[in-house]
């Protein structure tokens, strides 16, 4: 018969160390760093929503970006578009992390597509099929205008579904990670607003 002692470091030692992408080196007792078995039970169906609708949300975000290049002419939006992809990219790939590690289906690590989560027409600052489709036709000023516009949209719709995980949620990575959507995206909304001129 195992002791208590011997049970705690056969499991410890089937544990998975989970990051936030940000590459410290973290012991594993430190606070801030994660430790999961398959299946956690430190988290609500508030962190499941929110890992659930802000995954699609994020890759309409990158696609967005990923239009800037071919279209724009001003370098300050390219420079934004880029940072964008690259900061919200990584986030997908935490949020795909945290749904397995609650036992809840998830996209693939690398699958920045938009899969059919429940809910995804009504997530907060999802942009419209028909609006996509019609800033896929613009380019120049005219282009970059309307993509500041929506991205605008866009990340305040974020940043409401965040401060909504903020109050209902448990699960402490979550919640760090809506917090860091709240401040990069703020910031971001205040530089396109410049932009803009508004």
């Amino acid at each position: 018969m195992f002791g208590t002692r011997t049970l705690f470091l056969l499991t410890a030692s089937g544990l998975v160390l989970f990051t936030a992408g940000c590459g410290d080196s973290t012991s594993a007792h430190s606070p801030g760093t994660t430790m999961s078995t398959a299946m956690r039970t430190d988290f609500d169906d508030a962190d499941v929503s929110f890992l659930q609708m802000m995954y699609p949300h994020h890759a309409q975000a990158v696609a967005m970006a990923e239009l800037v290049p071919s279209r724009s002419r001003d370098q300050q939006v390219v420079a934004l578009a880029a940072a964008i992809r690259d900061a919200q990219a990584p986030e997908m790939e935490r949020m795909s992390e945290l749904l397995r590690s609650f036992g809840k289906p998830a996209p693939a690590t690398g699958d920045h597509s938009m899969p059919d989560m429940p809910g995804m027409a009504t997530t907060p600052g999802m942009m419209p099929d028909a609006d996509m489709d019609r800033l896929r036709t613009l380019s120049g000023a005219e282009f970059d205008r309307a993509w500041l516009q929506m991205m605008i949209d866009h990340h305040s719709g974020a940043i409401t579904m965040a401060n909504d995980e903020l109050a209902h949620g448990d699960n402490g990575d979550a919640k760090a990670l809506a917090q860091s959507i709240i401040a990069a995206q703020q910031s971001e909304i205040d530089r396109m607003r410049t932009m803009l001129g508004s």
